[in-house]
């Protein structure tokens, strides 16, 4: 028989996976391998979601390990910017390429008529040979040779076609610059690797599992895994609304009366976005915030493992606004938090903590 799993059990699970529940004592690059992966269209996200998960996380790590190129950002699931160790970048790239190239036909290719797009590829491994390269950038220089073509779609013609990453500073602590892209296997000296794509949904399921097949496919932005998830020597059980659910045989499912903190996400945060029904973690019909800019000046926030609230670093203040009205042991842990979190994101400074009501 199927075993039963309630939603709030469901949390609880995704939650121990995530060092969620309790800040785990791991190396940065191991955490990011564990949590297969880091959204990083917001290039300085990363940082707060590691301190939110690791004990005395410090942003020169995620920066050393950027510029040491140990990590990469580049597009992956869903085709958005993520964070991965070197070793994952290379072995995931080719599972995500039709993903890219669906959006190129979807929404540049028209820009691009009359231009050859073999030719194109060709002209643009040779600019990225020289150094690295804006999109903007590649985009005029091949409209030079092709000026009946849009450079815009030309520049995406190129970074939806080519295995490419975003170099530093872009993804630097204390640093910034324009996405600069060049070839993945370049940029981290070793050819690109193949893992089928059933050890990237066990991946899944250690991040972020029980899953059904629903999220594992909201989470990469691939399809037709039924078939995988299937062969996989997984167990199943039952969510509350009957649907089936999948997990790693030996991985942690707390009890859910287990304790969970508050905890502070950053913009951009898997956690809220890597399931098809993200009802285990958002217990409202809000949708997610995915606001513009280089990240760790906003983000989320959770009571009881549940996205209850946001908050915004701005003129040294921080500014945190609940959804609910909270009780006075969740208000009095989640200040003790924000107080950790100001002396992440902006040390050296006296930012004030302003808690709005709901």
């Amino acid at each position: 028989m199927t075993d039963g799993l309630s939603q709030r059990a469901l949390n609880r699970a995704t939650l121990a996976r995530q060092y969620l529940l309790e800040r785990a004592s791991v190396r940065a690059v191991d955490a990011i391998e564990r949590l297969a992966g880091m959204q990083s269209q917001a290039p300085l996200a990363p940082y707060v979601g590691l301190w939110t998960r690791l004990p005395d996380f410090a942003p020169g790590e995620l920066a050393t390990l950027t510029q040491e190129r140990r990590v990469v950002r580049l597009q992956l699931m869903r085709n958005t910017v993520h964070l991965v160790s070197a070793r994952d970048a290379l072995a995931w790239a080719a599972l995500f390429a039709p993903l890219p190239a669906a959006e190129f036909n979807a929404n540049f290719r028209a820009g691009t008529a009359g231009a050859d797009l073999s030719a194109v590829l060709g002209e643009a491994r040779r600019l990225l040979a020289e150094r690295p390269r804006t999109r903007a950038e590649l985009g005029r220089l091949l409209a030079e040779r092709w000026p009946q073509a849009e450079p815009r779609a030309l520049g995406y013609a190129v970074t939806l076609h080519l295995t490419l990453c975003q170099v530093p500073p872009r993804g630097v602590w204390g640093k910034g610059g324009a996405a600069t892209w060049a070839p993945l296997a370049d940029w981290l000296g070793a050819p690109l690797d193949s893992v089928p794509v059933d050890a990237l949904v066990l991946r899944y399921l250690g991040a972020f599992g029980p899953a059904s097949v629903a999220d594992v496919q909201a989470w990469s932005g691939l399809t037709r895994l039924r078939e995988v998830v299937v062969r996989l020597p997984v167990r199943s059980f039952r969510g509350e609304a009957g649907q089936t659910l999948y997990d790693l045989p030996d991985a942690p499912r707390p009890a859910s009366d287990t304790p969970a903190p508050p905890r502070f996400l950053p913009e951009y945060d898997n956690l809220l976005l890597s399931h098809s029904d993200r009802t285990r973690v958002i217990p409202h019909q809000r949708p997610v915030p995915l606001p513009p800019g280089n990240g760790a000046t906003g983000g989320t926030f959770l009571i009881d493992g549940r996205w209850q609230g946001s908050w915004r670093l701005r003129d040294q203040k921080l500014r945190i606004r609940p959804f609910v009205e909270l009780r006075p042991a969740d208000r009095d842990a989640l200040l003790a938090e924000a107080a950790g979190l100001c002396a992440f994101v902006a040390p050296g400074t006296t930012a004030d903590v302003i808690l709005g009501h709901p």
